[in-house]
């Protein structure tokens, strides 16, 4: 997909000013510029044009709200003091991967006051000797260079600050709102579960109340057998002496 498409892709049910967040990696560039960007962004905060195939920055529009600019895996080999004059108030510049061979390329890049970081990885500059310190003098306002500050220490997780970061406030409210959602969701299943203990109390009553009523009516039986059992041994013992008694008649 090419850029201009994605761009179109993306304001679906928008205005240009309304989107803060653009990102446009892996399309393809028009001979290595920027196409379909326009003045019209002009709330624009984060912009990434991740391996677009771009040679130049030289048409990028006036983005006076950018504050952090990917543009990682490209062509660009100069032309940095477009940024200064279109996106003044960028503060984290993501160049890795490009051809970047010298300090006189990245230069205009102290123009740019707001600039807290700044990673260059994989581009040739990087193999210059005191190319750390070089960079921190050369851009005095930066905090982090490919990830770590003058002290090698490696920066923190810095891309809410960067661009759509929440309070920490907000992210309280939204856990909160989280956890009453899921209560209310299982409030039912725990009445059901309950409703089923009950049942299931109620099954073991019935069946309890039924085997009593079967041993009651196993008594009743047993009961009825030995009164049988009595009054046929009682007519045997009658039975020689009613015997006796025809006899002596006669």
């Amino acid at each position: 997909m090419d850029m201009k498409k994605r761009i179109h892709l993306e304001l679906r049910n928008r205005t240009p000013s309304d989107v803060k967040e653009l990102v446009l990696d892996n399309c393809r560039s028009n001979e290595g510029k920027i196409e379909g960007l326009t003045d019209e962004f002009e709330e624009l905060e984060f912009l990434s044009t991740i391996n677009v195939g771009l040679t130049s920055i030289a048409n990028l529009p006036t983005l006076s709200k950018l504050k952090r600019l990917e543009l990682s895996d490209n062509r660009i080999s100069g032309g940095l003091e477009v940024l200064a004059a279109k996106c003044p108030n960028i503060t984290h510049l993501n160049l890795s991967g490009n051809k970047i061979k010298d300090l006189s390329t990245i230069e205009p890049l102290k123009k740019l006051e707001s600039l807290k970081s700044l990673d260059l990885f994989n581009c040739e500059v990087t193999n210059l000797s005191d190319y750390r310190e070089n960079v921190f003098k050369l851009i005095p306002q930066l905090t982090y260079l490919d990830g770590y500050d003058r002290e090698d220490k490696e920066a923190p997780d810095s891309d809410t600050e960067a661009y759509g970061g929440q309070d920490d406030d907000d992210d309280e409210v939204e856990e909160e709102e989280e956890e009453e959602e899921y209560d209310e969701e299982a409030a039912p299943g725990d009445e059901d579960e309950e409703d089923g203990e009950e049942e299931v109390e109620e099954e073991e009553d019935i069946s309890g109340e039924e085997e009593e009523e079967e041993e009651l009516n196993d008594g009743e039986g047993d009961e009825e057998e030995d009164e049988y059992e009595e009054e046929r041994g009682q007519k045997r013992k009658r039975d020689p002496e009613d015997d006796d008694d025809d006899e002596e008649e006669d």
